[in-house]
């Protein structure tokens, strides 16, 4: 099965970049004469994606119209949030114009050139084995979420993942030091029956909320990817794009 839709999150503050880009959202920062979220679309047009939907708040007249000029219309949607969602919060409020049950999910502030069709595959194959009886039992056993992880060096930034044999994630680990590890890279497999069937409030993390609180379910996975990684969150990430990202 094909996944062709995506969820882009582009509401964040960037309070972090804001000496740099002071009049833009984060993701609006310019690398090379492009916004940087123009590299993640392209990089999603490249996987197959041919729908976006895309979840605004700062600042979101200035994303307005570069979507406008950039994409077709009728190849995305937009969504703003009135006050923050957290991340969680926005993609289920996203996901309401998700047209398929699976879909991908990505920040718009970073850049991780994942197999996309590879990590698809991976979702559905622990999809395989459901039956509607399965999934009447709050979906024991089929993937509700799948991440794609890359490997680090020193991912005292992020947080680590573990893995137990069959790719469901054992445990998340806190931001400290580990001298190398498994990162979560901010591209999720969705599905969208199973994640608005957690019934969660309005406002919540998707990290802590969702992906900490139900992995002991056993039901979300991990594949490690090797593509190009970057998160411009910080102003020396930001610079560094500058000198690897061409468009």
């Amino acid at each position: 099965m094909q996944v062709t839709e995506a969820i882009v999150l582009a509401g964040g503050l960037g309070t972090r970049l804001r000496e740099a880009v002071p009049e833009l959202p984060k993701c609006m920062a310019p690398v090379n004469g492009r916004p940087f979220v123009a590299y993640v679309i392209r990089h999603l047009q490249q996987q197959g994606i041919t729908h976006f939907i895309f979840s605004l708040g700062y600042k979101s007249e200035a994303f307005i119209g570069f979507l406008a000029a950039e994409l077709p219309a009728g190849s995305y949607d937009i969504v703003v949030e009135e006050e923050p969602l957290g991340t969680g919060g926005a993609i289920q409020y996203a996901a309401q114009k998700a047209k398929q049950d699976d879909f991908v999910v990505v920040n718009g502030d970073s850049l991780f050139q994942t197999d996309i069709p590879a990590q698809a595959a991976f979702h559905f194959a622990h999809n395989s084995c459901c039956t509607l009886a399965l999934k009447a039992m709050q979906f024991a056993h089929n993937s509700c979420c799948t991440l794609a992880l890359k490997a680090m060096q020193n991912v005292s930034r992020y947080g680590s993942v573990e893995l137990a044999d069959n790719g469901s994630i054992a445990r998340f680990r806190e931001k400290q030091f580990f001298e190398k590890g498994l990162i979560n890279g901010g591209v999720y497999l969705v599905n969208k029956t199973c994640l608005l069937g957690k019934h969660l409030p309005q406002k919540f993390s998707f990290e802590t909320d969702f992906l900490q609180r139900f992995h002991t379910d056993g039901n979300i996975y991990g594949m490690e990817q090797e593509g190009y990684f970057i998160d411009i969150g910080i102003p020396e990430d930001y610079q560094r794009a500058q000198t690897e990202l061409l468009y």
